[in-house]
C-alpha cells in the first residue's frame, strides 16, 4: 500500500489524461492520493477529481504565491469550503520568500487564516515554506499556543533544526523526489533520521520526477519510487516503510480514516 500524500491532478500535465495518470499509480500500489488545491479557481475541479475517484481526496487552500490575489478568501470561507466530505486537508499555504511572489504581510495573514481553518475543524494544514524557516516557525509556534492543530511541512527540504522543531510542534513532515536527486545530501541525511510514526511521502506531481523519472512529468505512481529509494536510505523494509507511511497518513487525515 502506498499513499501519494500531495499531487496536483488537476494541474497542466496531469489534467488531461487524468484518468492515464490514476490507471498507472493504481498499478503501481497507490491506494490514496491527496489532490491539493493552490488557489480559489481551482477547488471545484480538485473537489471533482475527489468526488469521481474513491481513491483521489481533497484540500482547499491558497499557495504563498496566491495570496496577493486572493485577500477575500478568509478563514470562515476556508471552513465552508471544508465541510465537503471529500476535503481532508486546509492547504497548501504558508510562506515562499524565495520567489516573494505575494506580499510577505499578506503571505503571513493569508497562513494565519488557513490555521485558524485549521483549528477550527480539526483538518491538518499543509504547509509551504520556501527561504522562510524563521518566520515559519515563528507563526507555527504562535498559533499553536493559541490552539492546537494537526499538520505536515509538504515537500521538506529545510534544515535539520527546522525539522527537530517541526516536529516538537507535533508537525509531520513529508518527503517527494528531491531526496533522490543527486544534489540532496543535506535532505539525504536529514531523512535518514526523521522518525517512522512522523513520515510521509509525495509526488508534489507534475512537479519534481524522482530518479529514474527526471526531466519527465512527475506523477502519483513515481510515489513507488521515492518509497524505495528512501527505504533503501534508511535501512529499512519497503513494504514496512510502506505500510507506515500509509497509517500515518490516515493518522493526519483522519477525515479520510473516517
Amino acid at each position: 500500500m502506498l499513499v501519494d500524500s500531495h499531487c496536483h491532478l488537476n494541474y497542466k500535465g496531469l489534467a488531461e489524461r487524468q484518468d492515464e495518470v490514476l490507471a498507472r499509480a493504481r498499478a503501481r500500489g497507490v491506494t490514496a492520493m491527496l489532490n491539493i488545491a493552490t488557489r480559489e479557481s481551482e477547488w471545484d475541479d480538485v473537489l471533482g477529481a475527489a468526488e469521481a475517484n474513491e481513491d483521489v481526496w481533497a484540500s482547499v487552500g491558497i499557495h504563498p504565491h496566491d495570496a496577493d490575489r486572493h485577500p477575500d478568501v478568509d478563514t470562515a470561507r476556508l471552513v465552508e469550503r471544508a465541510a465537503h466530505p471529500r476535503v481532508i486537508g486546509i492547504g497548501e499555504t504558508g510562506l515562499d520568500y524565495y520567489y516573494d511572489k505575494s506580499d510577505r504581510a499578506r503571505q503571513q495573514d493569508s497562513f494565519r487564516r488557513h490555521i485558524h481553518a485549521s483549528q477550527a475543524t480539526g483538518l491538518p494544514v499543509i504547509v509551504h515554506t520556501r527561504d522562510a524557516e524563521a518566520d515559519t516557525l515563528a507563526l507555527l509556534g504562535e498559533e499553536m499556543e493559541r490552539a492546537r492543530f494537526p499538520g505536515v511541512i509538504h515537500c521538506f527540504t529545510a534544515s535539520d533544526d527546522f525539522a527537530r522543531r517541526a516536529l516538537d510542534l507535533g508537525l509531520y513532515i513529508s518527503i517527494s523526489g528531491i531526496v533522490t536527486f543527486k544534489n540532496a545530501a543535506g535532505l539525504q541525511a536529514t531523512a535518514k533520521w526523521l522518525p517512522q510514526d512522523r513520515l510521509l511521502i509525495e509526488t508534489d506531481a507534475p512537479f519534481l520526477a524522482p530518479v529514474p523519472h527526471r526531466g519527465k512529468t512527475g506523477e502519483p505512481a513515481f510515489v513507488a519510487d521515492t518509497l524505495a529509494f528512501l527505504a533503501d536510505l534508511r535501512g529499512e523494509d519497503r513494504e514496512a516503510l510502506a505500510a507506515a507511511t500509509c497509517a500515518n497518513f490516515y493518522a493526519l487525515f483522519s477525515k479520510a480514516a473516517a
